[in-house]
């Protein structure tokens, strides 16, 4: 299998969020079992000695985990509004 199909297989769908200095990637990919997972990944540009760099965090996200995140995620956004709505933080 050449290189590029690989690539193909392996990457299933690509999202690109920028927010300012901060960029976010929500990747879609599968294992060699074909099961799909998640991988989150934040890079921050920074400056060190006047020169350019990135910083980046990546976070896997397995099927298994796939609603519990979203609720937990969700639950979090919610309370977020909640709290700016009441100013009760």
């Amino acid at each position: 299998m050449r290189e590029n199909d690989m690539l193909e297989k392996d990457e299933i769908f690509s999202k690109v969020l920028r927010a300012g200095r901060r960029t976010y990637f929500f990747d879609v990919k599968s294992t060699k079992g074909n099961e799909l997972y998640v991988t989150l990944t934040e890079s921050k540009k920074t400056f060190v000695d006047g020169r350019e760099s990135y910083q980046k965090h990546k976070i896997f996200l397995y099927k298994e985990d796939f609603e519990k995140f979203a609720e937990g995620f969700t639950e979090t956004l919610e309370k977020i509004s909640e709290l700016n709505a009441t100013g009760n933080y």
